[in-house]
């Protein structure tokens, strides 16, 4: 796994760890640590909807594939601390449209991920949105752009995007300035079928 990309997100590329975490409840785990940073498994247990021993088997099986990692936390040593392995993660579609395994397991992980996804922005609109300040609040919101390009424009396109996102992504959050929130960005990338 490799962390050289520019968000230094981890890069899941093997089929094993895609199938890891295709898991609703390690994919739980994962996003919670990221969001929240280290805890343990009876902390996690209540947001992720699994008891504490499941929730620590499920800790240990992301570890095998470099998703988690023991956190650096002063604690009494009765509880183990876990904390993710990178602030996000990647994986793409293998190359090989033949690679079975590969194909099988992006599309797991691909299913869990929309799934996960699919009530965000509702839930945010429902909650979140009606107490934001005006500022916030006109900043918020989604756009739905359609535009024709070719696979290696398509490859600039989320370069550049990443590019501008990055220096925010890797900041200290601790550094932001005064005032700063914690901000989502959904960007899903579908490229449709072949023009006719």
């Amino acid at each position: 796994m490799s962390l050289t990309n520019p968000y230094g997100d981890v890069e899941l590329d093997d089929p094993r760890a895609m199938r890891a975490l295709a898991h609703p409840v390690r994919l739980a785990i994962l996003s919670r640590l990221q969001r929240h940073g280290p805890s343990t498994a009876s902390r996690l247990s209540p947001d992720v909807g699994a008891t504490p021993s499941v929730a620590s088997w499920h800790l240990r099986h992301l570890a095998t594939f470099g998703l988690v990692r023991d956190a650096e936390v002063e604690a009494d040593g009765r509880e183990r601390w876990w904390t993710a392995a990178g602030r996000g993660f990647r994986f793409v579609a293998p190359d090989d449209p033949g690679d079975e395994e590969g194909n099988a397991a992006y599309r797991a992980l691909a299913e869990q991920m929309f799934l996960a996804a699919d009530d965000l922005p509702r839930r945010w609109l429902a909650d979140v949105e009606p107490t934001l300040p005006p500022r916030w609040r006109k900043l918020s919101g989604l756009s739905n752009t359609r535009v024709v390009l070719g696979a290696a424009e398509l490859a600039e396109v989320e370069r550049a995007i990443e590019e501008v996102l990055a220096p925010y992504v890797r900041r200290d959050p601790d550094t932001a300035p005064r005032g700063s929130r914690s901000v989502r960005l959904m960007r899903y990338v579908m490229p449709e079928n072949e023009r006719r």
